[in-house]
């Protein structure tokens, strides 16, 4: 039923926060009424949402679904449901699958994959290398004609190490992509040279702490720079995916915008919820379940994120999910992969920190909602307003829930955040209209997935860049 009538929660609307009825009519948030009094047809299904907090649904930019190619990790279905239970309606997923995501044609079966198989919303990027900028233009377009297939959110370009042959390090090829492509470039902002010169300096360590030493924040700026130097020069949409450091937030203060600066490159920035959560204290105690690349690093280094996401240089927040084994994580340092889960618990991480002062709720909801849709021209998401997609978020502010691995959907079956006190879960996600998750007592504290695999979600539908 795409039919449903949310009636006396707390919603979180663009501009203000009430108590009242939200009413979603064929996939569309038809009417809101703050104060309530909405009276539904009787094919319209009613949940009283007295003391829970209505959001728009959330949208996470940043996500390895691993699909296709890694099944003992993830796939499109289990990943969306894992973003479900978290309160995420869209997710956009990397193109480092088996194989690479590198052609159009590629990027058209894994959209057909997501419409048979998500629960959820979805986009992919297209993976750019060093020599399928042909591909990248029939993904995106020209700088002089740009285009947007529904599905399709941009290029993915990695400046540092990663999966097979996805790694663009040569200023030629950088140079021609950003010159010759639309769309939004997303960088991975990683120094290839400088790691390859800093990994000598710990070989033979098998300590985490050599982890963030190896890839420092020298390493990571450099990248950043050289990205947003490639950016300015060519006027190309930027966005650096997961920043880590201070010193890369602050030296982006200024130069990025949510909506751009007229005639200068519109460059935007996310940061992760592990970043804003997790310092060097953590990764010594958990060890290699903290191992992620770039790094989690330092108290100085979270504390400057959360000032630079407070003043807007950093617009949204992703998760980075990138699931694997216990048993490949068990392998210690420096063999263990570097990932982790993230799309379950992203939420009641950043609505626990509203609930301790870090931030408000509405704050949240801008960071992981409404921005996220801003910075990638999604058309008729991130707002509860009428004449939006009906993707909504029921959450409970009240009830604390300790995240435990026995309780996730992903694939891998874990979470980095096993053990610690949450609230802010979600009891309903909401895809076009439709009840897609639920979390009750009934269900208990992991919740239920309500659709069939495939019966919810579609392509996200964005503008072109040029």
């Amino acid at each position: 039923m795409s039919n449903l009538l949310i009636q006396n929660a707390t919603m979180i609307l663009p501009e203000t926060t009430v108590v009242g009825d939200l009413l979603i009519e064929n996939g569309i948030i038809s009417a809101i009424q703050p104060g309530g009094g909405l009276v539904a047809n009787d094919d319209v299904r009613t949940i009283d949402a007295t003391g829970l907090h209505l959001l728009p649904g959330l949208i996470d930019p940043q996500v390895h679904f691993r699909d296709p190619g890694q099944p003992e990790k993830e796939d499109l279905y289990t990943g969306s449901c894992a973003a479900a239970s978290g309160g995420i309606t869209s997710f956009l997923d990397m193109p480092n699958n088996v194989p690479s995501q590198t052609t159009l044609q590629s990027m058209h079966e894994k959209i057909a994959t997501g419409n048979r198989r998500c629960v959820t919303n979805f986009g992919f990027f297209i993976g750019a290398t060093e020599s399928n900028v042909d591909e990248l233009k029939k993904a995106v377009g020209t700088p002089e004609s740009p285009i947007a297939i529904p599905g399709i959110c941009g290029i993915k370009i990695f400046m540092g190490s990663s999966t097979g042959d996805l790694l663009v390090n040569d200023s030629d090829a950088l140079h021609e992509i950003f010159t010759n492509t639309a769309g939004l470039i997303a960088v991975h902002a990683e120094d290839e040279t400088r790691m390859i010169e800093r990994k000598k300096m710990i070989e033979g360590r098998t300590d985490m702490a050599a982890h963030a030493e190896w890839r420092d924040d020298e390493t990571a700026i450099i990248a950043t720079k050289r990205a947003v130097a490639y950016a300015q020069a060519t006027g190309h949409r930027l966005h650096v995916l997961h920043l880590t450091s201070g010193i890369e937030a602050d030296w982006l203060n200024g130069i990025t915008s949510l909506h751009g600066n007229g005639e200068d490159a519109h460059i935007t920035t996310e940061v992760l919820p592990q970043h804003l959560t997790y310092d060097e204290r953590d990764v010594e105690r958990l060890g290699t379940r903290l191992k992620m690349n770039p790094p989690i690093r330092y108290q100085k280094d979270k504390q400057t994120l959360w000032n630079r996401l407070h003043d807007g240089t950093i617009a949204c927040i992703a998760t980075d999910h990138a699931p694997h084994t216990l048993e490949t994580k068990a392998k210690g340092f420096p063999a263990a992969p570097s990932g982790m889960p993230g799309v379950e618990t992203s939420l009641p991480i950043m609505l626990t920190h509203a609930s301790k002062g870090a931030c408000t709720i509405e704050q949240v909801v801008k960071w992981m909602s409404l921005n996220v849709a801003e910075c990638y021209g999604m058309i008729g998401k991130g707002r509860l307003e009428e004449g939006y997609d009906g993707d909504i978020t029921l959450v409970d502010m009240t009830t604390e829930r300790v995240v435990d691995d026995a309780n996730t959907w992903t694939t891998v079956g874990w979470s980095p955040f096993h053990g610690m006190k949450l609230v802010g879960w979600p009891t309903l996600t909401v895809v076009g209209g439709v009840a897609v998750f639920e979390r009750n007592d009934t269900t208990g504290p992991k919740g239920s997935i309500l659709v069939k695999e495939g019966e919810t979600g579609s392509p996200l539908l964005m503008t072109p860049w040029n």
